[in-house]
């Protein structure tokens, strides 16, 4: 595997009420092309975190460059504008790929194929942010306009199949076709425009009262070209979306060491992500609300959240379960549960982030009824964890210190068939550091037991991506 990257800042300060910072991002990513390991019955296949069930020769070659710039000026203490823009790009490129699509006890078949994408975003938004007061109620209003256009081209071509046993793989079995064997499965273009405007007002009514409101206006429109093929039909597709999103909460301070706080807000997100039949997914919908407790303790020192909330979101894009390649659409689904979050210093020096959920998140409808109240895939019930780091605080050893933590994740389901589960797991980091004026030296030890588990799935038999084994990193920085 071969990385390049570079990125560079340049932050200029023109007056004292104006400061203005560019910055460019390009990262060059040349390695093998890795579909994860798959299901065998009701669990994971109980083979080596390195074994690979595609091709060892599999490649892809991916290139994202990412540049713009950000503007803000201050008229005086209470009004400011703010400007920014951003240009993205990324490209990728596979080589002619085993790719794994279903899985038959220890067998696992595949389909030669090929993809290559190209993606492109320009993103502009100016905001207004001022404070002002009407009698004794203060407010703090924002308001603002963003535009963003995205250009998303995916070329697909598609071949026969090869099957390997995951437990006794022979690679040589099926010689590779070249790209020009392929059949083109197809050449999609999909472009998309959005206009949002949005305001919002946090209204002060009293120091220990405080009201949040806001309201955005989205329209985008999509235009999709999907070139002829045997596999997809040739055309062209218009659609166009719009809508009014909603916010609004409440903070109210029981004493200064306790606030109770609700919330409600709807959402609106297109999507760029097309179905293997190259017609675009219509855009994400939601809503939720969360309700919850705050404590400021220790001259807020340490703060603490705990929170219930409920979301519902429809059209939700997930991997295709028969092509890997592309994406369907999840009808509705619910996700509801409590989260304790826990920030500060507990003494001088010692510091902690701690973090525990419970999701309840399951599918409340799809046109596949089977699937309805099956619950999410890759979500698991619980989760939770700790970090904390101590440092010296005075003496010859100033600035060292030590950090200690872990991760716990639930037992998954690893579709939303929920024809079988991933495993729960539980893994341990630690770290030393030292600073001292602008330097800093950091050792980070990740998975120090080296344990073996699951981090990720995509909700089909394969795809699923073991997490990595115990790895050391160095760092060091200078700051001037």
């Amino acid at each position: 595997m071969e990385r390049y990257s570079i990125a560079p800042v340049i932050a200029l300060k023109i007056d004292d009420r104006t400061d203005m910072e560019f910055s460019v991002e390009y990262i060059n990513d040349r390695g093998p092309a890795d579909f994860g390991i798959s299901q065998f019955g009701k669990g994971v296949a109980p083979i080596p975190r390195s074994r690979v069930i595609n091709d060892p020769n599999d490649t892809i070659n991916k290139d994202y460059v990412s540049a713009g710039y950000s503007f803000e000026h201050r008229f005086n203490d209470n009004w400011k504008v703010r400007n920014g823009f951003r240009y993205l790009s990324y490209n990728y490129n596979y080589s002619v790929v085993a790719l794994p699509l279903a899985v038959d006890g220890p067998t696992v078949t595949r389909f030669y194929a090929d993809q290559d994408g190209e993606q492109q975003s320009y993103s502009l938004n100016t905001s207004v942010v001022g404070k002002f007061a009407t009698g004794s109620v203060k407010h703090e209003l924002l308001t603002g306009i963003d535009l963003n256009h995205n250009e998303d081209r995916i070329i697909s071509l598609f071949g026969g199949p090869s099957s390997i046993n995951i437990f006794n793989p022979d690679y040589n079995l099926a010689s590779k076709p070249s790209r020009a064997d392929l059949l083109p499965f197809n050449n999609t273009l999909n472009t998309s425009s959005r206009l949002g405007i949005y305001l919002q007002d946090q209204i002060s009514f009293f120091d220990n009262l405080i009201l949040v409101a806001g309201l955005r206006y989205d329209t985008v429109s999509q235009d999709t070209t999907n070139v002829q093929t045997g596999f997809v039909d040739g055309g062209r597709l218009e659609q166009s979306n719009d809508a009014v999103t909603p916010r609004i909460g409440l903070l109210y301070r029981l004493i200064p060491e306790l606030s109770l706080f609700a919330n409600y807000s709807q959402s609106f997100d297109p999507s760029s992500a097309t179905t293997a039949s190259g017609n675009p997914l219509k855009p994400e919908r939601g809503e939720g609300f969360e309700v919850g407790i705050k404590t400021e303790l220790f001259d807020q020192k340490l703060l603490g959240t705990l929170t219930y909330f409920n979301i519902t979101k429809q059209n939700v894009a997930v991997t295709d379960p028969v092509n890997l390649l592309f994406s369907s659409a999840i009808g509705e689904q619910q996700s509801q549960g409590i989260e304790f979050d826990i920030v500060g210093e507990i003494l001088p020096g010692w510091n902690i982030i701690g973090s525990y959920s419970y999701i309840d998140a399951k599918v409340t409808q799809d046109t596949d009824p089977d699937f309805v109240n099956n619950r999410l895939f890759g979500v698991p019930y619980n989760m939770a964890s700790l970090w904390m780091t101590y440092e010296i605080q005075s003496g010859t050893l100033e600035g060292l210190g030590f950090g200690a933590g872990f991760n716990y994740v639930g037992d998954r389901y690893g579709d939303l068939a929920n024809s079988y589960t991933v495993g729960d797991y539980i893994i341990g980091n630690a770290a030393i550091f030292y600073r001292r004026d602008n330097y800093r030296f950091a050792l980070n030890f990740k998975n120090i037991s080296n344990v073996d588990y699951i981090q990720s799935v995509t909700g089909n038999q394969t795809g699923i991506e073991p997490g990595q084994p115990f790895s050391l990193i160095g760092s060091f920085s200078v700051q001037f």
